[in-house]
C-alpha cells in the first residue's frame, strides 16, 4: 500500500501525530501466518500483507526519523512493547523495523531487553565520510564532465528541498532530502548498485553521535547551501569548482 493510502498515520515516539490502525486490526489469520492443517492450501490475503508491510514500513520510518531527530538516544535500550503502545500497534512490525535497523548498525539487539542505540563517535563519522568520497568525488566529478546542464537543472527541486528543511531545522525531512538529491546526483551515472551503496553509508553517516545527539540548524543551512552552490557549479560546468565543492563537502560531512 502506498503511504499516502495509509488510513492514519504513524506519530513519531515522542512527537504529537496520529497512531497507526490498532494492533487487533491488522491481526493475519491463522492460514495467512501459515498455520493451516490437513495439507490445505492457505487463502491469500492480500490485503492483510499489505496492511502488515505498510504498517513496519511506516514504523521504520518513523524510527529512523527518530534517530535522527536524537529522540532516540545513543547507548540507550528501548523495547519493542514500549514503543509500539507509543505508536499504537502491537511489538511485532515494532519488533520487525528494529531487526532491519540491527542490520543496518544503527542499533544492536539485547537479549531479553530490547535494542541499544548504536554509540558512535567523530572517528566513525570521519571514516564514513572518507569512504563516501572515495567513491563520489570521481563519480560526480565525471558526471561533471559528462552531463548537459539540462539534466542538472532537472535536479534544482531536489536541491532547494534540502534547503526547505534546513530552514526550519527538521532534521528528519533534511536527512530524507539530503540522501534524495546525492542519490539523484549518482544514478546519474547508471550503476543502480552504486547508488545502493552510497545511499546505506550516507544513512549511516546521519546517525547521532554520542556527544552530539543533534545536529544544528546551523550545520544543515550550511550543507544545504553546498548543494546549491555544487549544482550551480554543475549546471556551469565548471569542473574545477566542482572539485573544490565535492570535496570540502565531504570534508564537512554529515550531508
Amino acid at each position: 500500500m502506498e503511504r499516502g493510502r495509509a488510513r492514519e498515520e504513524v506519530r513519531p515516539p515522542y512527537g504529537a501525530a496520529a497512531a497507526v490502525p490498532a494492533a487487533s486490526s491488522m491481526r493475519v489469520p491463522e492460514q495467512a501466518r501459515g498455520e493451516h492443517t490437513h495439507g490445505e492450501e492457505p487463502p491469500v490475503a492480500p490485503r492483510a500483507q499489505v496492511r502488515r508491510h505498510s504498517v513496519r514500513g511506516q514504523i521504520l520510518d518513523a524510527l529512523r526519523a527518530a534517530l535522527v531527530d536524537g529522540d532516540l538516544a545513543p547507548g540507550q535500550v528501548y523495547s519493542a512493547p514500549v514503543l509500539g503502545a507509543r505508536f499504537g500497534v502491537s511489538a511485532t512490525p515494532v519488533r520487525e523495523a528494529m531487526q532491519q535497523l540491527a542490520v543496518e548498525g544503527a542499533v544492536e539487539v539485547v537479549p531479553n531487553r530490547g535494542f541499544r542505540v548504536a554509540e558512535r563517535g567523530p572517528r566513525e563519522l570521519a571514516e564514513l565520510a572518507e569512504v563516501r568520497a572515495l567513491i563520489e568525488v570521481p563519480v560526480m566529478l565525471r558526471l561533471a564532465r559528462t552531463v548537459p546542464p539540462a539534466r542538472w537543472c532537472a535536479l534544482r527541486p531536489l536541491a532547494d528541498a534540502t534547503v526547505a528543511a534546513a530552514a526550519v531545522g527538521d532534521r528528519a525531512s533534511y536527512a530524507e532530502a539530503d540522501r534524495a538529491f546525492h542519490g539523484a546526483v549518482l544514478a546519474l551515472a547508471g550503476n543502480g548498485r552504486l547508488v545502493m551503496v552510497a545511499d546505506d553509508l550516507h544513512r549511516r553517516s546521519q546517525w547521532p553521535l554520542v556527544d552530539n545527539p543533534v545536529t544544528r540548524r546551523a550545520d544543515l543551512l550550511a550543507d544545504a547551501s553546498e548543494h546549491t552552490a555544487l549544482l550551480d557549479a554543475l549546471i556551469a560546468q565548471d569542473v574545477t569548482v566542482v572539485q573544490s565543492l565535492v570535496r570540502e563537502h565531504f570534508a564537512g560531512a554529515d550531508g
